[in-house]
């Protein structure tokens, strides 16, 4: 009986055809190499546009997976961090490796009826995270949402109205959620981001290729990506720092909300939580049955954005129930104070020149300038 093959020419044999050289198979030969020394030339053309702070020293680039590096290792690649951002912000930084709490599994709550556009989240967010001023990256959306929808396709992040919060309106912000079941992670090519223990996904700038796979995975638009080199004014910068965190990222990596975590994971709220003037935001521990979000997760109608991809997020939202089409009298009182105090700053996105040291002074603690180093 016949051996069944797919393909019966020479490749089939067992015996191994002598090479035969004629003029065709030379030009061919020569064609395909020249058109991969092109490919080479044309993949590492985009070098010769890194300065040269911005190309990889050996340290870094031999360095292990984080989860493989031991801590003189982990310390090494820290103080190698600490002098750059010295070099470069004439700062020297607070700089550590945060690890996950035991018995600790973070989650965030937002009570929409208390949200009033007001944006000091996306400010306090900025300033803490060390966030590029320009290019502005941002991790917090504040969305304008109709009355009567939570289809984010129909709200407004770009909302820029005479009077906020606006009747017909409801407002909510958007960021990492933080997913049980992150795509995000899934997709990475190189194990650049992972899950740690308390839920919170992180991203190891040094090990990320600037692929794009988890931005373009990510329903809740949660990841942002620098195109160009981030820029962060001297004076503005956080010392405060965690590897996994808030350090100063490079040109060409993601980064996103990582719940501030060398904040939480050292008994902190986030920044966010911290400046929210009429306290929408709640975070916790929801593994304590006696936290407040524990509370909240059992007493309130929660739910999550896109509930049906399954990326079981660990950010919930949910209306008060005394104002289930309305905001909560006591924190429209607060829109209209800050809004007689602040004028037309209120309600602004941070700009170029960065958030507003005013509405921040709240969550910056003065150990963070650098009295702790």
């Amino acid at each position: 009986m016949n051996d069944i093959r797919i393909w019966s020419g020479p490749s089939a044999s067992n015996k191994t055809p002598e090479p035969e050289l004629t003029r065709r198979s030379f030009l061919r030969t020569g064609a395909a190499a020249l058109g991969g020394m092109a490919a080479l030339a044309a993949a590492l053309s985009p070098l010769r546009e890194l300065a040269s702070e911005d190309i990889p020293n050996l340290d870094q680039l031999f360095q292990k997976h984080y989860k493989e590096m031991t801590p003189a290792e982990m310390e090494q690649a820290l103080e190698r961090i600490r002098a750059k951002v010295e070099e470069r912000y004439a700062v020297r930084p607070h700089l550590r490796d945060v690890k996950p709490m035991e018995g600790v599994e973070f989650v965030y709550a937002l009570n929409l009826s208390r949200c009033i556009g007001c944006r000091k989240c996306v400010h306090a967010c900025v300033a803490e995270n060390n966030q590029s001023r320009s290019p502005e990256i941002q991790y917090i959306r504040v969305i304008e949402m109709p009355r009567g929808t939570l289809d984010v396709e129909k709200g407004n992040h770009h909302y820029e109205r005479p009077t906020v919060p606006d009747a017909n309106h409801f407002y909510m912000p958007v960021q990492c959620h933080q997913c049980a079941n992150p795509p995000c992670v899934k997709v990475c090519p190189v194990e650049a981001t992972w899950q740690e223990a308390d839920g919170i996904t992180v991203i190891d700038y040094d090990w990320c290729i600037g692929c794009r796979y988890c931005e373009a995975a990510c329903p809740y638009w949660a990841r942002r990506f620098n195109f160009a080199r981030p820029n962060l004014p001297k004076d503005q910068l956080n010392s405060n720092m965690s590897y996994l965190s808030n350090r100063p990222r490079e040109k060409g990596v993601m980064e996103k909300c990582h719940f501030c975590l060398h904040r939480t994971r050292e008994g902190r709220m986030p920044a966010c939580v911290e400046i929210c003037p009429t306290g929408a935001r709640k975070f916790g521990n929801v593994l304590d049955p006696k936290s407040e979000v524990s509370e909240i997760l059992k007493t309130k109608r929660v739910f999550v954005l896109k509930e049906e991809v399954g990326t079981l997020p660990r950010f919930f939202y949910y209306f008060d129930e005394r104002y289930p089409n309305s905001l909560d009298p006591e924190a429209l009182a607060i829109a209209d104070r800050l809004r007689a105090e602040e004028g037309e700053a209120y309600g602004c996105l941070p700009d170029a020149s960065g958030p507003r040291k005013d509405f921040v002074a709240s969550a910056t603690p003065k150990w963070w300038n650098g009295a702790h180093a």
